[in-house]
C-alpha cells in the first residue's frame, strides 16, 4: 500500500511537470510553473524595444546609397532576419526616393538633349543594382531559412511520434529492471528534440502526458531509483535557483533576462522533485526571477524616462530648425552663415541618444527634412549663382576683348573715354567663377594700364604745350588790355590778336574756362575803345564774332544758325516797323496826330536803323561764307 501511494503521489507530480510544459509551450504565455504572464513579457520585447532603443536606434535620413547598400551587405551576413526585414522596410523607400529622384533628373536632361520620354531606358548606377541584389539575397534567405525551420519542426515532430511509440512501448511492456532507466532515456530525448508545429503541440504533450501516466500506474518495482531522482532532481533544480541568483549582479540586463528565460527552459524540463521539496524550491525559483525583473522593470523605466526626455530635446531643435527651410536670401554670406548655424544644430541633435520607437520616424522626418530643404535651397541658389556668374563671365570676356582691342590706339582722347566707359561697366558686372576671377581681371587690367601708361607718356609733352599756349594767350589778354586802356588800336590790330588767340592750341584743363572768361572780357574792352562810332564798333564786334566761328570747332554749323537768327530779327523788325507805320496812318485822323506822328516817326527810324545794321550783318556774315 505504501508503494502504490507513493507510486499514485509521483505519478501527479509528473502530470503537473507535464501539463504545465503543456500549458507554457501551447499558450506562449510564461515559461516557469506557477508564473503570472504578465511576469514573461517577451524577453525579445524587452532587448529589441527598450535597452537597445538607446543604443540601436539608427537614423538612416541622412544615408547616401552607397551607406544604404553597405548597411544591407553587413547584414546580409547574419541570421536576424526580423531585424533584417524591419531595416529594409525603413530604408527602402528612402533609396527608392533617391533613385527616382536621379530618375527623374536623367529623364530631364534625356528631354533637353531631345530625347522622347517613350524611348528612356534608366538604368541605375552600381549602387541601384547592389541595393536590389541584397534586398533579394537577404529574403531569399529568409525565405530558406524559416522554410528548413519548417522542415525541422516536421522533422522534430516525427522524431517525438517515435518517442511516443517507444514510450507506450515501456509503457504496455513488461516492468524489467532496465525499463526505468529506458524511461529516463526516453524523457532525456524528449526534451532534447527542438520545436514542432504549433498545431501539434496540444496532441503531443497529451499524449506524453498519458504514456507517462500509464507508465506510473502500471510500474511497481525500482521505487528506490525514483526516490533517487527526485533528490537529484531536486539538487539540479536548486542549482537552477543559485544560478538564477547570480543574474542579480550581472550588468547587462537584457542578457541576463534571456538566461533567465533559459533557465527557466530546464526548470520546467527537469523531472520531478520529492512532494515536499516542490513548493519551496519553486518559491526560491521564482522570487529569484521575480528580483531580476523588478531591476529589469526599474532599468526599463529608467530608459523610458530618458528616451521621452531626448524626445523633448529633438523637439525643440525641429521647432528651431523649421525656420531654416523657409530661408531665403540673395547674399551668399547669408547662405554660409546659415550653414553653420543648421551644421550646429545638426552637432546638437546627434549627440542626443534614442527617442520612443513610436516617435522615431516622426521626429526624423521633421529634422531632416527641414535640413534637406534648406540645403536643397541653397544648392538652388548657388545653381542659379553659377548661371549668373557665367553669364558675367562671358559679358567681361568681351570688355577685356574690347580693351585689348584698344590698348595700342594713339586717339588718346577717345580710346581714353571709352575704355573708362569699359571700366565702368566692368563695376555693374557682378562676379565670375572663382576659378576664372583673377586670371580675367588681370587680363582687363593688364589691357587699360598699359594704354593709359602710354597716353601719360604721351600726355607728358603735350602738358608742356599746353601751358606754353596758355602763356601765349595770357600775352594776347595783356596786348588786348593794353589797347583797352590806352585806347590805342586799330579793328584790323584786333583781329589779328584773335586770329593768333584762336589759332594757339590747347591750354590745361583747370585753365580753360579762366583764359576764356579773360579774353572775352579783354576783347569787349579793346573793342569798346576803339576811336569809333558806335555803329561801327558793334561792326568791328560782328566781325570778331565772325572770324572766332570760321576758326572755331564746328564754325560752319555756328555760321549758319546765326544766320538764321539774323534771319528771324530782321523778319520780325520788319514787321515791326510795318505795324509802327500802318499805326501811324491809323493815329494821323485822330485829335492828337502832330503829337502821335512825332512819337512813331522816332520808333520808326529806331526801327530802321536797326533793321539796317541786321541786313548789314548778314551781308557780311554771307560775306564771309
Amino acid at each position: 500500500m505504501e508503494n502504490g501511494r507513493e507510486m499514485k503521489e509521483e505519478k501527479e507530480i509528473m502530470m503537473e511537470q507535464t501539463t504545465a510544459t503543456e500549458n507554457i509551450q501551447a499558450d506562449d504565455l510564461h515559461e516557469g510553473e506557477g508564473m503570472h504572464p504578465n511576469d514573461w513579457i517577451d524577453e525579445k520585447s524587452f532587448v529589441e524595444e527598450d535597452l537597445t532603443l538607446a543604443q540601436q536606434n539608427v537614423d538612416y535620413s541622412s544615408f547616401g546609397k552607397k551607406e544604404f547598400v553597405n548597411l544591407l551587405k553587413e547584414i546580409a551576413t547574419a541570421n536576424d532576419f526580423k531585424k533584417a526585414e524591419e531595416i529594409i522596410r525603413e530604408i527602402k523607400p528612402m533609396f527608392d526616393s533617391i533613385r527616382n529622384h536621379e530618375r527623374a533628373e536623367a529623364l530631364a536632361r534625356f528631354r533637353l538633349d531631345g530625347g522622347i520620354e517613350e524611348d528612356f531606358d534608366y538604368k541605375g548606377d552600381e549602387w541601384d543594382g547592389a541595393f536590389d541584389i541584397y534586398v533579394r539575397s537577404i529574403r531569399e534567405n529568409k525565405q530558406r531559412y524559416f522554410r528548413e525551420i519548417e522542415e525541422q519542426k516536421a522533422a522534430n515532430l516525427f522524431t517525438k511520434n517515435s518517442l511516443l511509440e517507444k514510450l507506450r512501448e515501456l509503457a504496455d511492456g513488461e516492468d524489467t529492471e532496465h525499463s526505468f532507466k529506458a524511461f529516463k532515456e526516453i524523457q532525456k530525448e524528449w526534451k532534447a528534440v527542438g520545436q514542432v508545429p504549433q498545431n501539434e503541440v496540444k496532441a503531443l504533450w497529451a499524449n506524453y502526458n498519458a504514456l507517462v501516466d500509464r507508465y506510473y500506474d502500471q510500474r511497481s518495482i525500482y521505487f528506490e531509483l525514483k526516490e533517487l531522482d527526485r533528490k537529484k532532481n531536486l539538487e539540479l533544480k536548486k542549482e537552477l535557483v543559485a544560478k538564477a541568483g547570480q543574474l542579480l549582479s550581472t550588468e547587462n540586463i537584457g542578457l541576463a533576462v534571456k538566461e533567465l528565460n533559459e533557465l527557466h527552459h530546464e526548470f520546467r524540463h527537469i523531472g520531478p522533485v520529492p512532494l515536499e521539496e516542490k513548493e519551496a524550491v519553486w518559491q526560491q525559483f521564482k522570487a529569484a526571477s521575480d528580483a531580476l525583473y523588478v531591476r529589469r522593470d526599474a532599468l526599463v523605466t529608467e530608459v523610458l524616462k530618458e528616451l521621452q526626455s531626448n524626445l523633448a530635446e529633438k523637439e525643440k531643435i525641429n521647432l528651431e530648425v523649421a525656420a531654416f527651410a523657409e530661408f531665403t536670401t540673395d547674399r551668399i554670406k547669408d547662405w554660409n552663415q546659415k550653414t553653420k548655424e543648421i551644421l550646429e544644430l545638426q552637432k546638437r541633435w546627434e549627440s542626443i541618444g534614442g527617442v520612443p520607437r513610436a516617435h522615431t520616424r516622426e521626429v526624423n522626418r521633421k529634422f531632416w527634412n527641414a535640413f534637406k530643404t534648406f540645403f536643397h535651397n541653397k544648392n538652388i541658389f548657388f545653381k542659379k549663382l553659377d548661371v549668373e556668374r557665367n553669364a558675367n563671365l562671358q559679358l567681361k570676356t568681351e570688355l577685356v576683348k574690347k580693351a585689348v582691342a584698344l590698348k595700342d590706339s594713339q586717339d588718346w582722347n577717345s580710346a581714353a573715354a571709352e575704355l573708362k566707359s569699359l571700366q565702368q561697366q566692368w563695376k555693374q558686372i557682378g562676379t565670375v567663377p572663382e576659378k576664372h576671377r583673377e586670371k580675367i581681371f588681370e587680363q582687363f587690367k593688364t589691357a587699360c594700364d598699359f594704354f593709359f601708361e602710354q597716353k601719360r607718356s604721351q600726355m607728358s609733352q603735350a602738358e608742356r604745350e599746353q601751358y606754353d599756349n596758355l602763356s601765349k594767350k595770357e600775352s594776347i589778354i595783356s596786348e588786348l588790355n593794353k589797347m583797352a586802356d590806352t585806347g590805342v588800336g586799330t579793328s584790323a590790330q584786333i583781329k589779328e590778336l584773335q586770329s593768333q588767340f584762336i589759332g594757339l592750341g590747347f591750354v590745361p584743363k583747370q585753365a580753360v574756362n579762366a583764359i576764356r572768361q579773360k579774353y572775352t572780357d579783354s576783347l569787349s574792352k579793346a573793342i569798346a575803345a576803339l576811336p569809333l562810332s558806335k555803329n561801327e564798333k558793334d561792326e568791328v564786334a560782328f566781325g570778331v564774332q565772325l572770324a572766332g566761328f570760321k576758326q572755331s570747332h564746328q564754325g560752319d554749323k555756328k555760321i549758319h544758325l546765326k544766320e538764321q537768327h539774323l534771319r528771324k530779327q530782321i523778319a520780325k523788325a520788319e514787321n515791326d516797323v510795318a505795324v509802327l507805320r500802318n499805326n501811324l496812318e491809323f493815329f494821323g485822323r485822330s485829335k492828337n496826330a502832330e503829337k502821335m506822328k512825332e512819337e512813331f516817326g522816332i520808333r520808326i527810324k529806331e526801327a530802321d536803323d536797326a533793321l539796317l545794321v541786321l541786313k548789314k550783318q548778314l551781308k557780311m556774315l554771307r560775306a564771309s561764307s
